[in-house]
C-alpha cells in the first residue's frame, strides 16, 4: 500500500475512474484541486501534488490536465520529481523501469478508461531496475537539477 497524491484542473469521468482504480488497488489517496472540491489552475495543482511527493507526504502522484503536458511541465520544476506523460502502458512501464518516474501524468483528452486501466497496471506493476546505465543517467538528471535548484 502506498500514499498516492492525485490532482487535476478539472473533475471528469476519467479522473473519477482513475481515483476509484487506485483505491481498488489498496492505496491511500489524497486529492488535490477540483478532485477535492477546490478550483485550481493546472500549475497550482501540479505544484501541490509534486510537492506532496517530493516531501514524502505521498509516495507517488498522478496528475491530469487536458493534454497532460502542462501538469508534466509544471511538476518537473519541483526538485526530486520525475513526472512522465504516458499515453500507453508501454510508456508507463518504461518510465518506471528506466527513468524511476514517481509522478504519472495523463491527458484527459487522449486517455480512455480502458487505456487508463492498462497504464495504471503497468505503472504500479513495474519498479525501477537499478543498472549501470540508468543509474548514471539519473545521477546526471539529479546534477542538472542541482544546478538550477534555489535554496
Amino acid at each position: 500500500m502506498m500514499k498516492i497524491a492525485i490532482g487535476s484542473d478539472e473533475k471528469c469521468h476519467l479522473t473519477d475512474q482513475v481515483v476509484a482504480q487506485v483505491k481498488e488497488r489498496g492505496h491511500v489517496v489524497t486529492l488535490f484541486g477540483p478532485l477535492q472540491g477546490s478550483a485550481r489552475d493546472w500549475p497550482e495543482v501540479a505544484r501541490e501534488v509534486a510537492e506532496a511527493v517530493a516531501s514524502g507526504a505521498a509516495d507517488e502522484g498522478i496528475l491530469f490536465c487536458w493534454t497532460g503536458t502542462g501538469v508534466s511541465l509544471a511538476a518537473n520544476k519541483v526538485p526530486g520529481i520525475r513526472a512522465a506523460l504516458c499515453d500507453d502502458a508501454e510508456t508507463a512501464k518504461g518510465a518506471r523501469l528506466w527513468n524511476k518516474a514517481n509522478l504519472l501524468c495523463l491527458s484527459i483528452r487522449r486517455t480512455s478508461e480502458v487505456e487508463a486501466k492498462e497504464i495504471l497496471a503497468a505503472w504500479f506493476g513495474t519498479a525501477y531496475a537499478p543498472n549501470e546505465t540508468d543509474d548514471r543517467c539519473l545521477r546526471q538528471v539529479e546534477a542538472l537539477e542541482a544546478v538550477y535548484r534555489k535554496e
